[in-house]
């Protein structure tokens, strides 16, 4: 431990690329954390029985946080590095939990839930920056779709939590789970201490030295003359050698050719996930089972466990297999079956049901209708499904990968401000238009699966098996507007070619010396 990490994690690409995903699993303690009480008697009373649009901008106040959190990851990324990044952003999730925990109104809950923003903002950037920056290329997209993964998880343990507390009487059913969250995040920002930094944070820092030892200790088994390790440190010093003259000294430098494309990639990316309606059918869902007919606040309970349960599942297929599948074709599907999903949801609503009242609330519902409840419920399910297995890992993992590492922390944090961005939109709009306009709500959602898909089947390339800076190649080719025209082999290197580039530089530079002699 005199390096300041353990060189036995270091050499586990598993281990070292997978527990900050933690970080990720802070977003889904939230999301559990308001869709288990919506329905909690002792969660009304004790915060003014909220209506819709009251209870849209409860919810809205935590990716209000995180648009600012993202934001922030820029400066403190590439001030303080990546490790500590994401040991902050664990202490201030804890702040936050403990306000939530002790809110007697409205305005405290609002202010818990802002603070936790912050710290999910800030993680849901940095995380998938430093997998990216730390792990192999051959299962970079596994480990940071791990990302997603760790969302799934923490949604379905905190419902249980929820779950199993909501039996207590009392405001004890709802903050004994809000308190309980923290616990992870104190895993998280304590556990890292014992990983090593980002060594391409390093070399960028003019600390090589370190930043070779840890590569050795990751790829080398801690042997620092490792021909591979001795490459790999060569090429990123090239890289931020040519970043430091070319790179990014403000968010206007995003705009730059070639640059701003990748800007417009994974934010918009990041945006569509959002627009996909996921967010219904997690913060949601039980808005959506009651309009289909679904009574009674137990039963209710279990029809959402088991969807967060599917979405775990399904998550593991995509982590295992993105890298072999390739971003392009899961996020086609992915948008597809969406798309299909939601509109057979809507349609089923609009055609059984009609205006009702549930719980005092005027709810679109449908009655009389068992066969459709539970049409819509299977059907909430597949596309709960559809999204665990593609869009949800590919939009964490594609931004992490694309941007050179000049720009990555300020590019990075750009494409996850959209995401919050729209979060904070629909978790708002969302509640207000379930009540307004109803089924047609979902109509909008399978619209926007649909734009999404003719947008990335014409300007996403693929990107699945390259190192971070042979995806400069694939940028290189161009094809802006046909992407599907960038084979999948472009850009890749073999060791021999590396070896054969450095040699021909070499001579050039010889060549020069001997000249100006």
């Amino acid at each position: 431990m005199g390096k300041g990490y353990s060189a036995a994690i270091a050499a586990n690409p598993y281990i070292v690329g997978s527990f900050a995903c933690i970080g990720g699993g802070l977003f889904g303690l939230d999301i559990s954390s308001m869709s288990g009480v919506l329905s909690n008697n002792a969660y009304k009373n004790t915060f003014g029985n909220p209506g819709p649009n009251a209870q849209g901008a409860i919810v809205a106040a935590m990716p209000a946080g995180s648009f600012v959190g993202a934001l922030a990851v820029s400066s403190l990324a590439d001030r303080f590095g990546r490790k500590w990044t994401i040991i902050l952003s664990g202490w201030i999730w804890v702040i936050g939990s403990i306000l939530q925990c002790a809110a007697i109104n409205r305005g405290m809950l609002v202010a818990g839930r802002v603070i936790s923003g912050l710290s999910v903002g800030i993680a849901s950037a940095v995380v998938p920056v430093y997998q990216s920056e730390i792990t192999e290329p051959r299962i970079r997209g596994r480990l940071v779709s791990m990302q997603q993964w760790s969302i799934t998880w923490g949604i379905l343990l905190q419902y249980f939590v929820e779950f199993g507390c909501s039996y207590i009487d009392g405001v004890a059913s709802f903050r004994i789970p809000w308190g309980l969250q923290m616990i992870p995040a104190l895993v998280l920002s304590l556990g890292m201490m014992v990983f090593p930094e980002s060594p391409r944070w390093l070399v960028d820092h003019d600390r090589q030295d370190e930043a070779l030892e840890i590569l050795a200790d990751l790829h080398g088994k801690g042997d620092a003359n490792n021909e591979l390790v001795q490459l790999e440190i060569a090429e990123i010093k090239e890289q931020v050698r040519f970043e430091r003259t070319e790179g990014a000294k403000s968010y206007l430098d995003l705009l730059k050719p070639g640059i701003f494309r990748r800007v417009t990639l994974g934010a918009s990316l990041q945006m569509w996930s959002q627009l996909s309606g996921m967010n219904i059918m997690m913060y949601y869902i039980i808005y959506v089972f009651q309009g289909a007919g679904l009574t009674g606040r137990r039963g209710n309970l279990i029809a959402d466990s088991v969807q967060y349960v599917l979405n775990v599942l399904f998550t593991i297929p995509a982590i295992i297999y993105i890298d072999k599948w390739g971003r392009r074709p899961m996020l086609l599907a992915g948008t597809l079956l969406m798309g299909f999903w939601l509109m057979l949801v809507g349609g089923l609503q609009g055609r059984y049901g009609e205006w009702g009242t549930v719980d005092d609330s005027r709810v679109w519902v449908i009655t009389g209708h068992d066969g459709i409840t539970k049409a819509i419920i299977v059907f909430s399910y597949f596309f709960v499904c559809s999204f665990a297995i593609t869009m949800g890992p590919v939009s964490w993992t594609y931004p992490a990968e694309i941007f050179p590492m000049r720009v990555r922390a300020k590019a990075v944090s750009v494409s996850t401000a959209a995401n919050w961005a729209f979060n904070f939109a629909l978790a708002w709009a969302v509640p207000p238009g379930l009540s307004n306009i109803a089924y047609k709500t979902y109509f909008i959602f399978g619209t926007f699966n649909f734009a999404a898909f003719v947008h990335i089947f014409f300007m996403f390339p693929e990107t699945a098996g390259r190192t971070l800076e042979e995806i400069e190649e694939v940028f290189a080719q161009g094809h802006i507007f046909t992407a599907w025209n960038i084979k999948r082999d472009v850009g890749k290197r073999t060791l021999q070619d590396v070896v054969k580039d450095k040699h021909e530089v070499h001579e050039v530079e010889s060549r020069d010396e001997k000249s100006s002699a």
